[in-house]
């Protein structure tokens, strides 16, 4: 039997249950946001301009490294969503055991290797040398943490997985307060610089982290692994390691784009690397509902694909759509009139040009929010539906638009081209995914003879 804390999304209206589980992510998701704000606030007024700097010219390659963890592990909840849709608990507790195993060992081979490399990383990525110290300290740290990033978002992906988006996020805020409390103490006690911003980070996931696994072990009895189920079969195995590898892969191929594009920003000089890391901190806030909407998508698509209610996709998805349209019309009013007051969180009035530069990068993508909003609710979809690899083309797509902005468009119009990159991938991505959803549909329709 269920537990209450679970929730079966494959009976009801669609409109109302995915606002039912996006709402309890939403908060989570806003709430991890204002503590990364806070971060980046500590950061940029305690420690300067070039301390900003330095973290934010970290993002791409964070987002790369990070980003393929967090890809991995969502990866792995799917055919665990999958089976509790079908009421198969015993496929679905060895799909979790299987996904701790692999957990382990890439968390393991990516923590060696990432953090090898973090300094000659950050050399080819043309980081400024006023701020590359600030940044390999901050970065270092965040590697060397990666098995934590694991377990956090394993065990919070296996509780989305069953249908509950409401733990995750109680667990996300414990987290988040953790987080805060620890950077006052670490920058402004201890003086650790940005270094104390980064330990912050890492025993606020590990808090997290632990949170989920208590409240698993106490509370969710259909996922108490017996000894049975924990033993290895291969085709567990290789049915993961073909949901979670393409969606890690989605997020790094996606970042790749991200990094040239970053090694573009920093040869614009450190006020172009401030301007851009406050914009993007005050942005990734704004486009917290758009991740919300994408993980709902993910266990709203796998539960029903595990129930075969196929006539529930599309359902679903016009109504998600409908959602990030109305959401990312108020997202740009509110950030053309008060962008610029949103970056000076982390800047320094003085600070004109940078701020200039922040309010157009933040008007400029906030235009493109609708195409975000589909990239998001349509790609997560599809991944639940279980067609991980149409997310790696997807990535793809993202990845040469921006490659191509930054190797053609920023020599020419500068700083307004770092602005529009962002947006023309979006666009690019979505050409893509919406055919690739009715493809995908048409595939399951023949599998499923429906």
């Amino acid at each position: 039997m269920a537990n209450s804390a679970t929730k079966d999304l494959t009976v009801g209206s669609p409109m109302k249950l995915i606002l039912g589980f996006s709402l309890p992510l939403l908060g989570g998701t806003l709430f991890q946001q204002l503590y990364n704000l806070i971060d980046t606030m500590i950061v940029g007024k305690f420690l300067g301009k070039e301390a900003l700097a330095g973290v934010g010219s970290t993002g791409a390659i964070n987002f790369m490294i990070i980003g393929f963890c967090m890809g991995v592990c969502s990866g792995f909840a799917i055919p665990i969503s999958q089976r509790f849709g079908a009421k198969d608990y015993v496929s679905m507790r060895r799909f979790a055991a299987h996904s701790i195993y692999l957990s382990v060992l890439f968390a393991a081979v990516m923590t060696f290797l990432a953090s090898i490399f973090c300094r000659q990383i950050l050399e080819l990525m043309n980081t400024p040398a006023d701020v590359i110290d600030y940044a390999y300290s901050y970065i270092l740290i965040i590697f060397i943490g990666i098995p934590v990033i694991y377990m956090y978002n394993l065990l919070s992906g296996i509780l989305r997985a069953l249908g509950d988006s409401r733990h995750p996020v109680i667990f996300v805020i414990v987290g988040a307060l953790t987080n805060i409390a620890l950077d006052l103490f670490c920058i402004l006690n201890l003086h650790m610089g940005v270094a104390g911003a980064a330990v912050a980070t890492v025993i606020s996931q590990l808090v997290s982290g632990v949170c989920c696994l208590v409240f698993i072990v106490r509370q969710i009895e259909i996922m108490h692994i017996r000894k049975s189920e924990w033993k290895i079969d291969h085709s567990y195995f290789y049915t993961l390691f073909a949901m979670g590898v393409p969606m890690g892969l989605q997020y790094s191929i996606t970042a790749i784009g991200s990094v040239i594009l970053q090694v573009a920003i920093n040869g614009l000089g450190s006020d172009a690397v401030a301007a851009v890391t406050a914009a993007s901190k005050v942005s990734m806030f704004f486009c917290c509902p758009f991740d919300a909407m994408g993980s709902t998508m993910a266990t709203y698509g796998g539960q029903n694909v595990g129930a075969r209610k196929l006539d529930r996709l599309g359902t679903g998805l016009k109504a998600c759509i409908k959602l990030g349209v109305i959401y990312s019309v108020i997202a740009f009013v509110v950030l053309f009139f008060f962008g610029d007051k949103f970056a000076m969180l982390f800047i320094s009035a003085s600070e004109t040009s940078v701020l200039a530069h922040a309010r157009l990068f933040l008007i400029l993508n906030s235009a493109f929010y609708i195409p975000l909003a589909l990239v998001n609710i349509v790609r997560f979809m599809i991944q639940g539906m279980g067609f991980s690899m149409f997310a790696i083309l997807a990535g793809v797509c993202e990845m040469a638009a921006r490659t191509l902005v930054a190797l053609f468009l920023v020599p020419v119009i500068g700083f307004t081209g770092i602005c529009l990159a962002s947006p023309f991938a979006w666009i690019c991505a979505d050409l893509f995914l919406i055919p690739a959803f009715l493809h995908v549909r048409k595939q399951l329709k023949k599998m499923f003879r429906v």
